[in-house]
């Protein structure tokens, strides 16, 4: 169980629709696969385009991902028409992404009156066990329609 409560009671929709239109997810053959109030999971099958010269997933799609994935976590809490957009993020790749498939697991942190503050954990999955590839912390600013919040 979430220790936080969406605004929206649809939030698990507005999330699959927000994720829908990211053409850059569906570009790296992204797919989410978990939602709830404050997390969301995003999993990506390595291919040779997601991959560096060694097999490993590039730091690039690990990035992406994390930005991603602790993005629609803090998403999932904004009300009916509201949106995060990205202020800063910090990534540490802690082990190769040496897989079959790479986890962005994000988890909202804290929530404030603009800013949210977000982890995405990073796992590959290689012949059935998890691995730990990176770690990341991130703060987006929230907007909330009717509120005088620019970005």
């Amino acid at each position: 169980m979430s220790e936080f409560e969406p605004k929206n009671p649809d939030y698990a929709q507005a999330v699959r629709d927000g994720f829908g239109r990211q053409p850059f997810m569906a570009h790296l053959g992204a797919r989410l696969t978990a939602i709830e109030p404050g997390r969301v999971e995003i999993r990506l099958p390595y291919r040779d385009e997601v991959g560096q010269n060694h097999g490993f997933f590039h730091g690039g799609a690990i990035g992406a991902i994390a930005d991603v994935s602790g993005g629609f976590a803090g998403f999932s809490l904004m009300g009916k028409g509201g949106s995060v957009l990205t202020v800063e993020y910090k990534i540490n790749i802690v082990a190769p992404g040496l897989g079959e498939e790479l986890i962005g697991r994000g988890e909202v942190i804290r929530v404030g009156g603009t800013l949210i503050i977000t982890e995405a954990r990073l796992y590959v999955l290689r012949e059935g066990c998890e691995s730990l590839c990176a770690i990341a912390l991130q703060t987006l600013r929230g907007k909330q329609t009717g509120r005088e919040v620019a970005f």
